[in-house]
C-alpha cells in the first residue's frame, strides 16, 4: 500500500435517516470509527476523511486517530465535492501519492484485506481503476492511479466517481465484494446491519439517541 491514500467520504447530511449517520453506533465503534480504523488497518501511506454536514461530531470521534480531516466547504453540492477536497489535499500535500482509494462510511462489511486486494489487483493486472464488484454492477471502494487524478479532480455536484469508471470500462479491474450490496441509508438498513453483524446490544436505544427522535 505503499504511495496509496485512501479517502473516506463522510460528509453527508444522511438526510433519508434523518440523523447522523457517521455516528451510528456499529459495535463498540461509530460508522465513521470503524471504516476509519479498517482504512488504518490496511497500511495505505495516508488516510484522509472529507468531513462537511456534523463535522464538528464527526472529527471529535475520530481525532485521536492518525489521519487527515479535511472540511469540504461545498458539501451541500453533493459527493463529487468531497471526492474533489480529499484528492486535492493528498495531492497537493503529498505529491507522491500514486493511487487514490475512494471509500464511505456506511458500507459497514468493508476490511483492510479488501482495501489491500484492490491494490494488489492493480499491481497485479495493470488497470488503473480496480472496483468492488457487488449486485452487477461495480462500486465503492475504488481505487484510481495517479493515470485518473485529473479527471477525478474535474467532477462537480453529486457525480461520483462511478461516471469516470463507466467512461473507463476497458480500464477496470473489480474484486468481489457481495457484502458491498448492503449500504446503510434509512434506519432499516441499519436493523438489517446490525441483525447480521449480532450488534444487538441497546441498538434501539442507541438508534434513538444518534437520531435524537
Amino acid at each position: 500500500m505503499e504511495n496509496t491514500g485512501i479517502i473516506i467520504l463522510a460528509a453527508g447530511r444522511s438526510a433519508r435517516l434523518g440523523g447522523i449517520k457517521q455516528l451510528l453506533p456499529l459495535g463498540s465503534k461509530t460508522f465513521i470509527q470503524h471504516i476509519t480504523d479498517i482504512a488504518l488497518e490496511a497500511s495505505p501511506s495516508q488516510v484522509l476523511v472529507v468531513t462537511g454536514a456534523y463535522a464538528n461530531e464527526v472529527e471529535a470521534s475520530i481525532h485521536e486517530r492518525k489521519v487527515q480531516i479535511v472540511y469540504n466547504e461545498r458539501w451541500e453540492e453533493g459527493k463529487g465535492t468531497g471526492i474533489v477536497a480529499g484528492i486535492h489535499h493528498l495531492t497537493t500535500h503529498f505529491p507522491e501519492i500514486e493511487n487514490v482509494i475512494i471509500a464511505v462510511c456506511d458500507q459497514p462489511f468493508v476490511t483492510a484485506s479488501l482495501f489491500q486486494s484492490l491494490h494488489q489487483i492493480q499491481q497485479q493486472s495493470g488497470k488503473n481503476i480496480v472496483a468492488a464488484a457487488y449486485a452487477n454492477t461495480f462500486g465503492t471502494p475504488v481505487l484510481f492511479t495517479r493515470k485518473y487524478l485529473e479527471e477525478l479532480l474535474q467532477l462537480s455536484g453529486d457525480a461520483g466517481a462511478k461516471k469516470i469508471m463507466a467512461a473507463h470500462r476497458d480500464d477496470v479491474a473489480t474484486v468481489p465484494f457481495p457484502e458491498g450490496e448492503m449500504d446503510v441509508d434509512t434506519v432499516q438498513d441499519y436493523e438489517v446491519v446490525v441483525r447480521q453483524l449480532g450488534v444487538f446490544v441497546f441498538w434501539c436505544f442507541c438508534v434513538l439517541e444518534v437520531l435524537r427522535v
